[in-house]
């Protein structure tokens, strides 16, 4: 594995560092790097694994629930989702998908969900899912139509969740529905919804080049209670926007774990390989590629935990996260191929290392937003604030 200089940029503190090597330590003891053949079974006994170690006590927030803290420690969520794709894309996914489908009941539950998922949540017993996603409300998330009308003290839920990551494992699911006739984003409320629930359903399972629980969502005539609903009416889509902050942030990490893994890789071949008598690596082709997948890894490094860093301050960062997901993905993209290159014939082999890396990497360019939503994220908020800076010093 790849050096861990980088530990020492002001971002961290010794925490963080004592972390970094801590979950290195026990994954390179506990994680099976092999392909799974059950994805599914692979998945809740990673859940377990990372419940009983500790790791996912920072997934959440609030001690009293089980958490190391009580706000969630973005810069520790990255450093595990970092580490944890070095070694495997699968324990990667379990992580991330316990924290971002618990995410908006640790930032908007009140303390009675908090009490009753968060726990669960952390000791790996409770598998979270996190449901926005429709057929025609992907990357415009506000066009979603699954609806929640109110009956009584009860919510009575209608429609389709696609692309739910955990879809027919989860406990549970974080579910965003229509629940007012404003338009866009102002009509969605956000919803806690069992998986034994009446009315849910899974109604299709998807297979994807990275396999993972992944299934598409029915509810119908869902009937829930009114206290089940995560903050406001009609706040859902600000609910889910604040739990992409921090975990959008952490998708990034992920691309950088994947990225140093496939660095790595391309190192071992390009000292080891012997070509036209000297060393793959003593080629200036084989140098520059080199290079500019150290500085890759560098940049989108930084520019991950600079955001986690702003949000642990305080800060929001919706720009910030979008530019290091799209920069974290993009550039693990390039370098990945970089290494399936150097690593010629051995790069396209079903099963090796890098080309199960080639397969993860593509769809973190696609989920919590794609690459494009991305650019749309930064250029709003960028015109944003300076349409903001021109009001002030005119």
């Amino acid at each position: 594995m790849p050096m861990r200089d980088y530990l020492e940029w002001p971002f961290f503190e010794p925490r963080h560092r004592e972390l970094a090597l801590a979950v290195h330590a026990w994954a390179a003891k506990h994680i099976d790097t092999s392909h799974p053949v059950d994805v599914d079974a692979a998945c809740r006994t990673l859940v377990r694994q990372l419940g009983d170690a500790g790791w996912l006590a920072h997934a959440i927030g609030g001690v009293q629930y089980g958490a190391l803290a009580n706000e969630i420690d973005t810069r520790a969520v990255c450093i595990i989702r970092e580490t944890l794709a070095e070694y495997s894309g699968l324990a990667d996914f379990s992580f991330g998908m316990q924290g971002l489908g618990s995410g908006a009941i640790t930032l908007f539950g009140s303390d009675a969900q908090k009490r009753a998922y968060l726990p669960r949540v952390a000791n790996g017993s409770a598998i979270a899912a996190f449901a926005l996603s429709e057929l025609d409300a992907g990357s415009d998330a506000a066009a979603l139509q699954c609806a929640a009308r109110l009956d009584g003290d009860r919510y009575v839920l209608n429609g389709e969740k696609m692309w739910v990551s955990n879809g027919g494992i989860a406990s549970f699911y974080v579910v965003f529905a229509r629940t007012g006739d404003a338009p866009g984003a102002k009509g969605i409320s956000a919803f806690v919804v069992d998986a034994d629930a009446p009315g849910v359903e899974v109604a299709e399972r998807i297979d994807v080049i990275a396999p993972h629980p992944l299934a598409r969502m029915t509810f119908t005539n869902c009937r829930i209670p009114a206290s089940q609903r995560l903050g406001e009416s009609g706040r859902g889509f600000a609910v889910a926007m604040a739990t992409l902050d921090i975990f959008r942030t952490s998708v990034a990490a992920a691309a950088v774990g994947l990225a140093r893994r496939a660095f790595a890789a391309a190192m071992q071949r390009a000292t080891s390989r012997k070509m036209f008598g000297n060393s793959l690596g003593d080629l200036q082709l084989t140098q520059a590629k080199l290079a500019t997948m150290a500085t890759d890894i560098d940049a989108a490094a930084l520019l991950t935990y600079r955001a986690a860093w702003l949000r642990d301050l305080g800060r929001r960062v919706t720009v910030e996260a979008a530019m290091a997901k799209l920069v974290a993905t993009e550039s693990a993209q390039r370098v990945i191929d970089g290494a399936v290159q150097l690593l010629g014939g051995l790069g396209v082999v079903s099963g090796e290392p890098v080309e199960q890396l080639y397969r993860e990497i593509r769809p973190l360019r696609i989920y919590e937003g794609a690459t494009e939503v991305q650019q749309l994220i930064i250029a709003r908020g960028i015109i944003k604030s300076f349409g903001e800076g021109e009001a002030i010093h005119a």
